[in-house]
């Protein structure tokens, strides 16, 4: 089957009107991971093991476990309990749940960078812990970790044609439906990855660009 410049042209429209659904739920899914990862880096440090270690637990369980099967399990098993959520809540739990397990480890890494000292003037003070946490610890460690957090936003965009599979209607399902209905998948497909290279390659080039600068600002600094 040859390539048909007329029916690329004609397809891209559709495709395009696709693209804001795929991209709000890529930066929901991400709000949500960047929200719920922050007290599970915080949970994996309390003083009482017992939460530590269920903390530990649930985090190498959702990172263990395919996002596709958590997925189904969202959309599919959760109104057998009485929770019906659209598709693109699904996908945005879905997403955000996933990478939250992600992007506490890129927290606590961060934190854990924060030197000793800073916990130490922080009672001398007489802080709070809350005080401690949010104006001491928190804005020394999440600024070098924005870096890698934008290397997780990049891997949930290129993720969020798994969120065809449950009948959300984002690039990938538009391009199948195009394929089914003509029997063209070339194009539709071919456009479909270009589309997301198109975005995310420029994303991953201003990303590095951040955090080379972040890095000159920390070796300023020193």
């Amino acid at each position: 089957m040859l390539w048909s410049w007329d029916y690329t042209l004609k397809i891209l429209p559709g495709l395009l009107r696709a693209l804001p659904i795929t991209i709000a739920a890529t930066l929901a899914g991400f709000a949500v991971a960047a929200v719920l990862g922050l007290p599970l880096a915080m949970l994996r440090r309390s003083k009482y093991k017992t939460v530590s270690l269920a903390t530990r637990w649930a985090v190498d369980f959702i990172r263990s476990t395919p996002l596709l099967v958590q997925l189904f399990f969202i959309f599919y098993a959760l109104p057998l309990y009485g929770i019906s959520l659209s598709p693109f809540a699904c996908g945005v739990i879905g997403l955000g749940v996933h990478y939250s397990t992600y992007l506490s480890e890129v927290y606590r890494a961060g934190i854990e960078a924060v030197e000793r000292g800073q916990w130490e003037a922080a009672v001398a003070l007489n802080f709070t812990r809350a005080q401690t946490w949010f104006r001491v610890i928190l804005p020394q460690a999440i600024p070098p970790a924005i870096p890698v957090m934008g290397n997780y936003l990049i891997a949930m965009f290129k993720e969020t044609p798994l969120l065809s599979a449950i009948t959300l209607v984002e690039l990938l399902q538009v391009a199948k439906t195009l394929g089914s209905q003509s029997f063209r998948y070339m194009e539709p497909f071919t456009l479909v990855g270009l589309l997301f290279l198109a975005l995310s390659y420029p994303s991953s080039l201003l990303i590095r660009k951040a955090e080379k600068r972040l890095n000159r600002r920390q070796s300023t600094r020193r």
